[in-house]
């Protein structure tokens, strides 16, 4: 059996034994050459351009495929999934450096020497797509047709077009465990004898070279070669690339089924999730990549040349590259993994705070804020002998801009303010608020909890030198939060904690410190929870926080208007600029006992002071009833709220 090129036979035998899977398609002598053209300039310390012969144009670039129910679908890049928007790269590690091929050989390969080019397990024809998945990219071909009966050209054809190869040694090469975008055949090939090792010269150009998944060892510390803070530079990530979603219409339905627990039914009513401020509900996507990393990269990071070290410490910092992205940071250096904004602003308290701030200086808050950005300032303050400072807010819950101008002067060191109220959902003007701080030249610190969920954040246009958030307020896990710095605040901050991983050498004598963001991150870090929270931040690329808070927005008024037509209702925190919090108290009844009314009708809302008893009192109150409002509200979750209301109200008319 002959095909129409002159020379060529089908090896009916090789037939036989390559059973190939539906949709592989073996290629033809040009294509083979291709490959062992690319294979060789993937060679590191070689010179020249590998086998002469026809080339092919290159694939097409990947495409995202359809989601597969139940798994999300990720588009290759941020520059996919979010147009105009550049991609980032993750900041950490050191460039692939580029690798010259071999020389250029007039022949084409035997069979024998296909079979060692090709090995038994790289992936087949071309063009490719990225398939869906729910952690580490694939690639598959487009074709799922039966193809005709492939084969691989006789030895005999490729003899009247080459001599067999004589001018390269055999020798076996270590290939990472991710896709490669080479052709391959997925069939038995006849056995191939054993090939000349490598030496421990070539293991180690190996362990260093481009093919390297251990990147994260290459600096790992001597006290003769300390690691000093660097510009960032780029860097691709050997196993989990830098990932998005496919940006889609919001649907606030589509919207509700990724989230599986609105499916629960309280006390046999569907659960209606009203108590976001306290904490969000989770995506499948991003439940999915938390089950994903535990069954497939879970390890300690940064310190251990094995495969799954390699992958953790790749989704690691791919999630902290995630996170500059979302706040639209420089550098991912700038990021620093906490357990929550509580933690973070504890760090800024006992690093920068003990560093800069003595006997007599002052710290700026407001009077809207969460506990969390109260206590560590008394602290400090009462260590320090410093003076704290409160800003007023008016009779609608917005801080007084005219008073807090007077509290600024040079002795102020540092202001630290919510970006959104947690008790009263009021928006600060932040930028205003840090430009004003900046012209007495303290630092200042925006909490930012409650904010990411609802708003876009730029910390570049905002300009404050720290900005900090928790994960499971934006959809992410638990025990998972972020500190945003300036490089030069992060640097003029000392460690908070000792340990491991925040060091590049340690003796008895003395221990050198690794550069931010690293020696703000003592001990095993909560790993997989960082991932998640990536995971979450790109959900959320999916739909676009603009679209969010248009969305929040419609439904804060709808249920402001509502709110405020039922008899003896008062809503506490009347901003003009608010986001979707809503706090109120209920003539006639204590706030705890509305909670349980709403409760037994399955609304979940939170009843209490909110960890913010100065904010309250301002008011005249020291507790209230929240309902906070997410991307999975809708309308009719705003109507099942003020209909119980409604209903408890009449109980005692």
């Amino acid at each position: 059996m002959s095909t129409s090129d002159p020379g060529f036979q089908f090896d009916e035998d090789a037939v036989a034994q390559a059973k190939p899977a539906v949709g592989a398609v073996f290629p033809d002598v040009a294509t083979l050459t291709q490959m062992a053209n690319e294979f060789f300039r993937a060679l590191p310390n070689q010179a020249g351009q590998g086998f002469a012969g026809a080339t092919l144009p290159a694939p097409p670039a990947p495409s995202a495929s359809p989601t597969v129910p139940g798994s999300p679908s990720f588009p290759t890049s941020y520059s996919a999934a979010i147009p105009g928007t550049e991609k980032r790269q993750p900041q950490f590690g050191v460039p692939a450096p580029s690798t010259p091929s071999l020389p250029s050989i007039d022949k084409v390969p035997s069979e024998a020497d296909i079979a060692r080019l090709a090995g038994p397990g790289m992936p087949v024809s071309f063009p490719l797509e990225a398939t869906a998945f729910t952690g580490t990219p694939s690639l598959s071909p487009l074709s799922t047709s039966a193809p005709s009966a492939p084969s691989l050209p006789s030895q005999a054809a490729i003899a009247q077009t080459a001599a067999p190869l004589t001018s390269i040694s055999p020798f076996s090469l270590p290939l990472p465990d991710f896709d490669l975008p080479f052709p391959s055949f997925e069939a038995s090939l006849p056995s191939i004898p054993p090939l000349a090792p490598l030496g421990t010269d070539d293991f180690a150009r190996l362990a260093l070279g481009a093919l390297s998944p251990f990147y994260f060892l290459e600096d790992a510390g001597a006290l003769s070669h300390p690691i000093p803070a660097q510009p960032a530079q780029s860097y691709s990530p050997a196993v989990v690339p830098d990932i998005g979603f496919i940006r889609r219409q919001f649907d606030v339905t589509s919207i509700r089924n990724d989230f599986p627990i609105l499916r629960e039914k309280v006390n046999g009513h569907p659960l209606i999730w009203l108590d976001n401020a306290a904490t969000t509900q989770k995506p499948q996507a991003v439940i999915d990549r938390l089950t994903y990393f535990y069954e497939h990269e879970n390890s300690n990071i940064h310190r251990a040349a094995h495969d799954l070290a390699a992958r953790a410490t790749d989704a690691y910092e791919d999630a902290r590259s995630k996170v500059a992205h979302f706040l639209n940071a420089p550098s991912s250096k700038e990021i620093v993994f906490v357990r929550g904004a509580t933690e973070a602003i504890n760090l800024v308290a006992q690093s920068w705070g003990r560093q800069h701030i003595n006997k007599g200086d002052e710290i700026v808050i407001s009077w809207i804020e969460h506990h969390a950005n109260i206590v560590p300032w008394q602290m400090l303050a009462a260590e320090k002998g410093a003076i704290l400072r409160v800003i007023p807010v008016d009779d609608s819950g917005q801080i007084r801009l005219d008073e807090y101008e007077k509290l600024l002067s040079t002795r102020t060191k540092l202001v630290s303010f919510t970006h959104v109220s947690n008790a009263l959902g009021t928006i600060t003007p932040a930028q205003q608020m840090v430009q004003m701080a900046h012209r007495y030249g303290a630092r200042v610190l925006v909490d930012g909890a409650q904010a990411v969920s609802h708003m876009r954040v730029d910390v570049q246009s905002l300009d404050a030198d720290f900005y900090v958030f928790s994960g499971h307020k934006v959809f992410g896990p638990t025990g998972i939060g972020v500190l945003y710095g300036k490089p030069d605040a992060l640097a003029d901050s000392p460690p908070w904690q000792g340990g491991g991983n925040m060091i590049a050498d340690v003796t008895f004598e003395k221990t050198i410190y690794q550069p931010p963001p690293f020696r703000f991150e003592a001990g095993t870090g909560n790993i997989a929870d960082a991932v998640g929270l990536g995971a979450a931040i790109a959900y959320l690329d999916t739909i676009g926080m603009e679209n969010i808070s248009r969305h929040e927005h419609e439904l804060l008024v709808y249920a402001t208007e509502e709110l405020q037509s039922i008899p003896g209702l008062c809503i506490i925190g009347t901003a003009k600029e608010k986001a979707g919090v809503l706090s109120f108290v209920l003539d006639g009844y204590k706030t705890e006992d509305v909670g349980a009314a709403l409760n037994r009708e399955g609304i979940a809302v939170r009843s209490g002071h909110h960890c913010a008893q100065p904010t309250l009192r301002r008011f005249g109150q020291e507790t209230t009833v929240r309902p906070s409002l997410a991307l999975y509200n809708n309308f009719e979750d705003i109507d099942a709220m003020i209909a119980a209301l409604r209903r408890l109200k009449q109980l005692h008319a």
